[in-house]
């Protein structure tokens, strides 16, 4: 007769070869219906256990096992092998979100070298440069020109990326700092509809997960044309079981495409130590630094394109440009409490500055010397976070509890908005002060599981304290204003079957305001709230498919568009969305990975009239997929396909942002300890344009201002070669 574990429920670990804990392993058990999944540190817990009970457990890239429970309790840990990368491993369960395997499975089978390339693993998601390579990318997600990230929230092991109030745009988030080599896992959701994110969650968020610990050191060096090249080395200092460590060094120069050299250089370095204390707890200490600066061709007319005057690699101003950087310090503690319970949080400091030269009207302001701009900031955030983790049973039904809170502080001096000449001379200042912004938050949000069913209610709170001081005013005065928000969200999965789930996302969210035009405006305008909902089915018809597909719609009480290079905020009153999003993932064969992702967006401003009603450079489809090969003799390579469709830039769609089409290529072959690859953008040397905007300049010769497209063009055909070292 065998023995049952009723009430004791049993506690595992699923690991790598190495000792890092597996996210996200499924764990299934053969006499009941529970999909279990692990948490971040790869820990599950199981109930209701039987000698002899079989369980297997399976994760996307790793060899699946099965074990039988010989006593009880039993040590429940296992250690998983690498392996292909198989689509037979993915589960569709309502204990974890299918979904983000999605972007998991582009980051393993399509590797990049460039930290922006890491937000184009997110399906629908597409950037575009328009500054030297130093800026910044333009981002687009479901039906929005998010600018430098207004209306989607970056963060690296949960420290934010985005910058509230910043000299150039609200949100801004330079992503360049982080080595892609040494991020793991990609967490992501689309809409306003997790309690753990706050400002600039509207079309979405995107969570980069580092690596506790490297598979192996390495060196590598590439070579590429416009004076291109990068080195990296990436070193494991510490590799035992419960210690790990590794820092990480990265280069990057070239010149680019245009006949201004960009003399764009970067330096990146990164550590991070993560440890097991000899009570389980988890801790971990992460530091980065990073330097970069560059110059630019800016944004040049279609006008002087067409008239001869200049090529599309030429420049207007090609003094344009500047220099950035940012250190972080963070560290990370987990609790546990006990096999129920555990607590986990984190604190960071980052220290920012930025220097930004643009000219994008030329002569129309001033006819003399130009309409060069310097935006200039100096900028430290400080924040913390925690949050309660808790599961429980009541009989049939299982709950994960989870309460948590937190602060930022901005302390950005100096923020100023000037006009200047060559980058030598100060012509005017338009705008300088001190910004300070506070925010704290809580949230709760309780998951309950019964049978195929997995509802999530949530509520987050945030509060905003806004202070700016007026270095231009006449007299010293430090203007104030602070507001809250409520924002409820409410999420249900139904897993109809192992292959099947179908989800509703309900939720509110907003997007923050600047500080200076907050003061301006007496606190008018705020904390605007985004309302959206997700329809949405996740499919496996076939072993090796997957498929998503989604149904959505978003309003937004008020949109902005912050012109940073006049110092102001533009409203654009009340819009709304709704779109369709289709997701495929094949593998034919082993060796073989086949993607798609097909996103169609309406969006339209509420209040305006049917012919002026549209949202400038909001994209109404996106096309982004191709193929991967990972073959068993060592040989990998991918053809990558983005598509943006023709797009209106203005309010009336009386001038177009023409679309393209755009095809890269990457193949390699590993020998050893040695890989050699090469790296192939814009295969078809299509002529495409980057980025667009309708604007109205006037060059040093006319007499009137013109408003028409002024583009940033995209790259020609730029082929990299990379060999790499691994030890």
């Amino acid at each position: 007769m065998s023995t049952t574990a009723l009430a004791q429920p049993n506690t595992g670990r699923i690991t790598n070869i190495r000792g890092s804990g597996i996210e996200g392993a499924y764990v299934t058990h053969n006499r009941s219906d529970q999909h279990l999944h692990t948490d971040r540190y790869g820990y599950y817990t199981i109930t209701n256990l039987n000698i002899g009970d079989t369980l297997r457990v399976s994760s996307l890239g790793f060899e699946s096992v099965s074990r039988v429970v010989r006593v009880i309790p039993d040590d429940l840990n296992n250690s998983l092998a690498q392996r292909y990368i198989s689509l037979n491993e993915v589960i569709i369960a309502p204990e974890s979100d299918p979904l983000k395997f999605f972007a998991d499975i582009n980051l393993l089978t399509n590797p990049t070298t460039n930290s922006q390339e890491l937000l184009r693993k997110v399906p629908g998601l597409v950037i575009g440069q328009h500054a030297g390579g130093g800026k910044a990318e333009q981002i687009f997600l479901r039906g929005f020109d998010i600018d430098h990230g207004t209306d989607i929230a970056l963060s690296v092991n949960g420290m934010p990326v985005n910058m509230v109030s910043h000299a150039h745009g609200q949100g801004y988030a330079d992503l360049h700092w982080l080595t892609p080599e040494t991020v793991e896992h990609l967490d992501f959701g689309k809409g306003p509809y997790s309690a753990d994110h706050g400002d600039f969650t509207t079309a979405g968020y995107v969570d980069f997960k580092l690596k506790d610990r490297l598979d192996q050191s390495k060196l590598s060096l590439e070579l590429g044309q416009f004076e291109t090249q990068r080195i990296l080395g990436m070193f494991s200092v510490l590799d035992k079981q419960d210690h790990s460590a590794w820092v990480s060094t990265e280069f990057i120069s070239t010149d680019g495409a245009f006949e201004a050299p960009q003399d764009f250089k970067r330096v990146n370095l990164m550590g991070r130590y993560a440890g097991t204390l000899e009570n389980k707890d988890k801790i971990a200490f992460t530091g980065t630094y990073f330097t970069s600066s560059w110059d630019a061709s800016g944004q040049i007319p279609q006008r002087s394109v067409d008239d001869g005057s200049i090529t599309r690699f030429g420049a207007i101003d090609s003094t344009e440009g500047g220099t950035t950087g940012r250190t972080n310090v963070q560290v990370e503690y987990t609790k546990f409490i006990d096999e129920n319970r555990f607590l986990k949080s984190q604190a960071y400091y980052s220290q920012y500055d930025f220097e930004l030269y643009s000219n994008f009207t030329f002569f129309l302001e001033d006819s003399i010397n130009g309409d060069q701009i310097r935006q200039k900031e100096n900028r430290q955030i400080f924040g913390a976070t925690t949050e309660y983790n808790q599961e429980l049973n009541f009989g049939e039904t299982q709950a994960l509890l989870q309460i948590g809170g937190g602060f930022r502080n901005d302390i950005s001096l100096d923020n100023e908005l000037s006009y200047t000449a060559n980058r030598q001379t100060t012509l005017d200042t338009v705008q300088l002060g001190d910004v300070h912004q506070t925010s704290s938050f809580a949230y709760a949000s309780m998951d309950f599981r019964f049978g195929k069913w997995l509802i999530n209610p949530a509520v987050r709170y945030d509060y905003f304290i806004f202070n700016y001081y007026d270095k231009l005013a006449p007299t010293y005065f430090t203007q104030r204003a602070d507001q809250g928000i409520v924002s409820p969200k409410l999420n249900f999965r139904y897993n109809a079957s192992n292959s099947l789930q179908v989800y509703l996302n309900t939720g509110k969210g907003f997007h923050s305001n600047d500080t200076r035009v907050i003061v301006q405006e007496r606190g008018r305008e705020i904390l605007p709230a985004a309302y959206g909902a997700d329809l949405g089915t996740v499919w496996k018809p076939l072993t090796n498919v997957v498929v998503n597909a989604a149904l959505w719609y978003l309003f937004l009480e008020q949109e902005f568009v912050y012109v940073g290079d006049a110092g102001i905020v533009e409203p654009s009153g009340r819009t709304e969305r709704t779109g369709l999003d289709f997701s495929i993932r094949y593998q034919p064969l082993k060796w073989l990975y086949i993607d798609g992702d097909v996103n169609y967006t309406f969006a339209r401003a509420v209040d305006e009239a049917e012919d002026q009603n549209y949202i400038p450079l909001a994209p109404d489809l996106t096309i982004t997929g191709g193929m991967s090969v990972i073959a068993p003799n060592g040989f990998y390579g991918g053809l990558r396909l983005r598509h943006i469709n023709d797009r209106p830039a203005n309010e009336d769609n009386s001038i177009v942002a023409i679309g393209y089409t755009v095809v890269d290529l990457n193949a390699g072959y590993r020998w050893k300890n040695l890989e050699l690859g090469i790296k192939i953008q814009n295969l078809l040397d299509t002529e495409w344009n980057e980025t667009q905007f309708a604007t109205e300049s006037r060059l040093r010769n006319e007499p009137e201002p013109v408003e028409e497209i002024h583009f940033t063009p995209g790259t020609p055909f730029f082929a990299t070669g990379v060999l790499t070292y691994n030890f």
